[in-house]
């Protein structure tokens, strides 16, 4: 099959989340014989950031780390979907694009019958700018791909596409498993980015606190960062790392004993049930987590055994002192998440998920050939 996949950066990962999956699901289809093609825009937000503070050989560093990936850069000015995309199978398009290709592929697609065309979503933004994704034209995409259950009732609320699938993000574990360390020399860690003010609140009561008031040996890795907020980690005893490619995430999990997980507000207000990516990643690495509260409404995880959930501050001062010296308790977190992120949240289960959704939809040829029999 030829599967077509159109994200935000796939050399990325600044401030871009999504390169993590995208990575794992390109990674996997090709590993089953699938020929995969990646087009991102060439003028990318991330890329350009990326670039701008570390220069090309960060873009060089991940083709080292995925020798086998590789993504055409467009420009959409001159963008043509039919010189690019004749044979294509399969054609998914990222929210993070601009709404001219959006419509420009459903126009596409509605002059190829035989390809399927899905729009996959990994943001809040249908319940917390909707104007936004109403200026998408999804009229001639076959489905939606929505990474939760509630994100997807958001999308039939709205009455936004023909059919809504939950396909939920994943760990890549050719990328994220256990290293690996003769010995920890950190307590805990916290990967992800400052950003817009959407968890500062819950950062301060779940980590910076936490790790403070039990003088932790802590660091941050991530970018976003405020001087304000930069100066508040460096009063907390907190060292901040800058930048650290996803890739090399499962190396520095090994050198520390326990991470966080602190979720946008957005996603624990608006749409329950969605962890983001980075828990799936932690526990594939083998690390024991504590979260921030949210709600695992579709039944991902099994809380208190795979990780342990915090209330509130003090409690997540409980669990870390917890974890930090009981070994037992932190090597039964790290077995069980395993386990479930082998078991269930794979990048392997989600691709899987994806062909039987592409099955689900039908022989192609029904459509060309429904006009004749109704004629009939």
């Amino acid at each position: 099959m030829r599967v077509a996949l159109f994200y935000h950066s796939l050399a990325s990962d600044w401030n871009h989340g999504n390169a993590h999956f995208l990575r794992g699901i390109a990674s996997e289809l090709q590993a089953r014989g699938h020929e995969v093609l990646v087009f991102e825009p060439h003028d990318s937000w991330s890329r350009a950031n990326l670039v701008q503070e570390h220069g090309e050989q960060a873009v060089d560093r991940f083709q080292r780390a995925f020798p086998h990936l590789s993504s055409f850069r467009y420009s959409l000015d001159s963008f043509d979907p039919s010189r690019m995309l004749d044979g294509s199978d399969l054609i998914i398009v990222h929210e993070w694009n601009d709404p001219r290709l959006i419509s420009a592929l459903g126009r596409y697609r509605k002059r190829n019958w035989k390809v399927r065309l899905l729009f996959h979503d990994t943001h809040h933004r249908a319940l917390t700018a909707r104007e936004e994704l109403a200026r998408f034209d999804l009229s001639n995409y076959d489905a939606v791909l929505a990474y939760g259950a509630s994100l997807r009732e958001a999308y039939l609320r709205h009455g936004w596409g023909k059919q809504v699938h939950v396909w939920h993000e994943a760990a890549d574990i050719r990328t994220f498993y256990p290293h690996h360390c003769d010995s920890k020399d950190g307590d805990v860690v916290w990967i992800g980015n400052w950003g817009d003010e959407e968890r500062t609140a819950e950062l301060r009561e779940f980590f910076i606190a936490p790790a403070q008031n039990l003088s932790l040996q802590a660091e941050v890795y991530g970018v976003r960062y405020s001087e304000s907020a930069l100066q508040e980690l460096d009063r907390a005893g907190i060292s901040y790392g800058g930048w650290l490619p996803n890739f090399e995430v499962p190396k520095t999990f090994a050198r520390f004993k326990a991470t966080v997980h602190v979720p946008r507000r957005p996603y624990t207000r608006e749409l329950p049930g969605i962890p983001t990516i980075r828990p799936f990643e932690a526990l594939a690495c083998g690390i024991p987590l504590v979260s921030a509260p949210w709600q695992d409404t579709e039944g991902l995880f099994r809380i208190g055994q795979d990780f342990l959930m915090a209330g509130n501050g003090n409690e997540m001062e409980m669990h870390l002192t917890n974890v930090l010296r009981d070994s037992a308790l932190a090597a039964q977190l790290a077995r069980s998440g395993l386990e479930t992120i082998r078991g269930r949240h794979t990048c392997a289960h989600r691709v899987n998920e994806l062909l039987e959704i592409y099955r689900s939809l039908g022989p192609a040829e029904m459509e060309e050939r429904a006009p004749v029999l109704a004629a009939i």
